[in-house]
């Protein structure tokens, strides 16, 4: 791959910082892969996501036009990347900004969008694209009745995958030396897979283009359709990449295939990408590296290249899908990943964190407690040291053949100790510890003993999970 010296002098603007994003190798994802697969990582532009590349050009071509005006006001309809291109290149020219977004869409982006000065207005998710509320429509609205305003029209404005024919798809084949065989991303205006597709399919007409597509989104179908059948789009958690809505500036010609994924799936490669190479990335991100994963994996050529797409940074979503507690909420993650120390807090069945017995206390005194709690095992402690256990079947069982044995002291009759794990653990790796034999597993954090996690509490998890 060809090197390109980037800062050797000063720059006049920030602005002049866009493009050239390095293309960087996935090596611990795609271990065991024979195709090679690289990320053109957009987070580095100074906005940090692929939408800086059309703030400007969509800014001077309404300039060009007469439509903006020096102390114009630019208007529109965002997740939140469009607008931070905007609002980055409307602030180093003296104009104002007011984009409206989804209320689905991160707190972040709302204050980063406010921290460039621009104002924003939250609009409703679960609402028609034609509905009067929805952030695209009330955009236009707000352009028509502001004077000296435009609406950028991210998602019917060509500059949009021009500033792709122009720049990221040069960039790829140059990177790549004109290696590309197939370049995954995925549409939110089409302009991204529309302008970098055509640029590398007339380089040459072998390399495949290929898209990914939430579950929820209509883009999917309409390809798969040939245009003939436009389903209902329904809510989904990613941001930046589907539609209920067919842009004007996507090309479907120029893609060669469309793979659906889930918002699950895309968090779940955005971690990835983030914990294992490095890539603080967002969902689409993940979405997108998802696919590409699915077409190394089925190419199966180390002579292929495969170039995937990490459309922004994670800094983004740090209150959503990088916060385990949003995703459980929303039942994103996997509940095997779950840290067992998490599990004891959902536990409030008003029984104490751990109901114990002395090694000195009589079977009688056991048996009672078991009852009173309403637990089946106990643990036998000396101290804080587990010495023994006690279940509450066995001590049954020998009572009922010698009654005497009631009052004998639990030392004489106890089973070897629970285990003690730290509460950091994962339930996955503690599903690995229980069993019949060894029915609970004692739990430590900060040094004491936090509770008791037996085999139904696990199984109770994994069950409303």
């Amino acid at each position: 791959m060809s090197s390109l010296p980037r800062n050797t002098r000063p720059y006049d603007s920030v602005l002049d910082t866009i493009g050239w994003t390095p293309l960087i190798r996935l090596s611990r994802i795609t271990r065991g892969m024979a195709t090679p697969v690289y990320a053109k990582a957009e987070f580095f532009n100074p906005g940090g996501s692929v939408k800086d590349r059309i703030g400007l050009p969509i800014i001077e071509r309404a300039e060009r036009a007469g439509e903006l005006r020096p102390g114009g006001t630019i208007v529109e309809g965002t997740s939140g990347n469009t607008g931070i291109g905007l609002a980055m290149a409307a602030a180093l020219k003296g104009y104002r900004c007011i984009f409206t977004m989804p209320d689905k869409m991160s707190q972040e982006k709302v204050r980063l969008l406010k921290a460039f000065g621009a104002e924003v207005i939250i609009t409703p998710t679960a609402v028609p694209p034609d509905h009067p509320d929805s952030y695209v429509m009330m955009a236009a609205r707000i352009a028509k009745e502001t004077p000296n305003a435009i609406l950028a029209n991210q998602f019917y404005n060509p500059a949009n995958p021009e500033a792709h024919y122009e720049t990221t798809g040069p960039e790829l084949w140059e990177q790549t030396e004109g290696k590309i065989t197939h370049f995954v991303a995925a549409a939110g205006t089409g302009g991204t897979i529309s302008g970098a597709g055509k640029y590398l399919k007339e380089k040459n007409p072998k390399v495949k283009v290929i898209s990914g597509d939430p579950v929820g989104s209509i883009l999917a179908e309409f390809w798969r359709s040939k245009g003939e059948r436009k389903a209902d789009g329904v809510p989904y958690k990613i941001e930046g990449v589907g539609q209920d809505k067919i842009p004007g500036t996507i090309d479907m010609s120029v893609i060669d295939d469309y793979r659906t994924v889930t918002d699950r799936e895309s968090f779940a490669m955005a971690r990835r990408l983030t914990r294992e190479e490095g890539l603080f990335v967002g969902g689409s991100s993940g979405l997108i590296a998802h696919v590409a994963m699915q077409v190394a994996r089925e190419v199966n050529d180390p002579n292929a290249c495969v170039v995937t797409f990490l459309c922004d940074t994670g800094e983004r979503y740090l209150s959503k899908f990088y916060n385990d507690e949003w995703m459980r909420e929303n039942q994103l993650l996997d509940s095997d990943r779950m840290p067992i120390g998490q599990l004891l807090q959902g536990k409030s069945d008003g029984t104490p964190r751990v109901v114990s017995v002395a090694p000195a206390a009589s079977v009688r005194q056991a048996l009672g407690l078991m009852s009173l709690h309403d637990v089946s095992q106990l643990p036998v402690m000396d101290g804080e040291s587990c010495v023994g256990s006690v279940s509450e079947s066995v001590l049954s069982a020998k009572a009922l053949e010698n009654g005497k044995l009631l009052d004998a002291p639990v030392s004489e009759v106890m089973e070897p100790p629970f285990p003690i794990i730290d509460g950091a653990q994962t339930v996955e790796s503690v599903v690995k510890l229980l069993s019949k034999s060894n029915p609970a597993l004692l739990v430590r954090a900060n040094g004491a003993l936090g509770g008791i996690v037996t085999r139904s509490d696990v199984l109770a998890y994994m069950m409303a999970r």
